[in-house]
């Protein structure tokens, strides 16, 4: 009897120890995917900023103004159109 007690205390301890163990183990993967759900918000803020940022820089506006100012391009004057057939 006296071994039989002895056993399912030792049995409890050990399962309270898992027990301990498995809730220490699951609050370090819950804290780990709240810092990568963090990272993954501050990632798509940075993307949709970059997007934004290129989105501004590809303006037609502005790429005309570059062809003007930078590489001396003008638009076409038609009447120096010459349309030649083969």
């Amino acid at each position: 009897m006296k071994l039989l007690l002895s056993g399912m205390i030792v049995l409890t301890a050990i399962s309270a120890l898992g027990v301990v163990y498995t809730t220490h183990e699951n609050r370090q993967l819950f804290s780990k995917l709240y810092e990568l759900n963090k990272q993954r918000d501050e990632l798509d803020i940075e993307w949709g900023r970059l997007q934004l940022e290129q989105s501004t820089w590809a303006t037609h506006g502005r790429i005309e103004k570059i062809a003007r100012e930078k590489l001396g391009m003008d638009t076409v004057d038609y009447n120096k159109v010459m349309i030649v057939k083969p």
